[in-house]
């Protein structure tokens, strides 16, 4: 059956027309399918970043084909994939970007590796499968061409590591999974972690070099403007703000760096 929406995830940025290409690949292959744009200002190569923005959007979109592409590993031996689940397919390199949304749609249901040379360009770059190869995979699958016609099906997915979280008595270490617009740091804890560790009222929040105070709260303006604050973010997980600033830039923090919460704070 088709599927009337594909949704965007890159690494391209917006200076290029490489997310334009891709666009008009889709467009000119599929062009009454609805395209939604979710983020093309992932960071640079940063694979887990991309898989949890996807993981924590694709709950709101409409059923689709989640196109998401963030390969620093293009035109190697990594393989191009189509998961299917029961809520929507997910195309994209196999380097663990699309799993963490596939069980967000409630599992992996099957994978086929895009192998048949029908659903590409006829000319196939080494450095832009986005375009030669997944734009037009997406643009296939969204007019019904069912996922088993791209190639053999796959049983060992690649799969991301489980990001790093730490919990001791008063003390918390977490990996960064994503700094959004606004500077906030997204952390792969959750609020149960930090009760684990015995956190709550005022703590510390550091980075490497970076250390500051901050009240656990639940929002922004639980704290003047120019504080800081611990707070639950709407994923679910632990993120830290600064009211009307950036925690990212306080810190110095950003994707795949680790950030420590304690009690007893030092500085300010």
């Amino acid at each position: 059956m088709p599927i009337h929406c594909v949704s965007f995830t890159t690494d391209y940025g917006l200076s290029d027309g490489f997310v334009a290409a891709c666009h008009g690949v889709i467009a000119r292959i599929a062009p009454s399918v609805r395209l939604i744009d979710v983020t093309h200002e992932i960071p640079p190569q940063q694979v887990r970043t991309g898989a949890e923005v996807l993981a924590q959007t694709v709950p709101y979109l409409p059923e689709a084909v989640h196109l998401a592409v963030v390969d620093p590993g293009v035109g190697t031996a990594r393989r191009g994939v189509v998961v299917v689940t029961e809520r929507g397919i997910l195309v994209g390199p196999d380097n663990g970007i699309l799993i963490p949304a596939a069980e967000t749609l409630t599992g992996v249901i099957a994978a086929y590796e895009l192998a048949a040379p029908r659903y590409r360009l006829p000319v196939t770059s080494s450095t832009f499968h986005g375009r030669d190869v997944f734009a037009p995979a997406a643009a296939h699958l969204a007019l019904g061409v069912a996922p088993e016609e791209f190639g053999p099906r796959v049983d060992d997915l690649v799969r991301l590591p489980d990001p790093f979280v730490a919990v001791f008595p008063g003390k918390l270490v977490a990996e960064v999974l994503t700094v959004d617009h606004f500077g906030n740091v997204q952390l792969a804890a959750g609020p149960a972690d930090l009760e684990l560790a015995g956190l709550s009222g005022t703590v510390s929040v550091s980075s490497e070099h970076v250390l500051v105070k901050a009240l656990v709260g639940d929002t922004f303006g639980t704290v003047p403007p120019g504080w800081n604050v611990l707070y639950t973010d709407s994923s679910g997980r632990l993120a830290v703000a600064v009211n009307g600033g950036s925690a990212s830039g306080v810190l110095g923090l950003g994707p795949a760096q680790e950030c420590t919460i304690t009690s007893s704070p030092t500085a300010s």
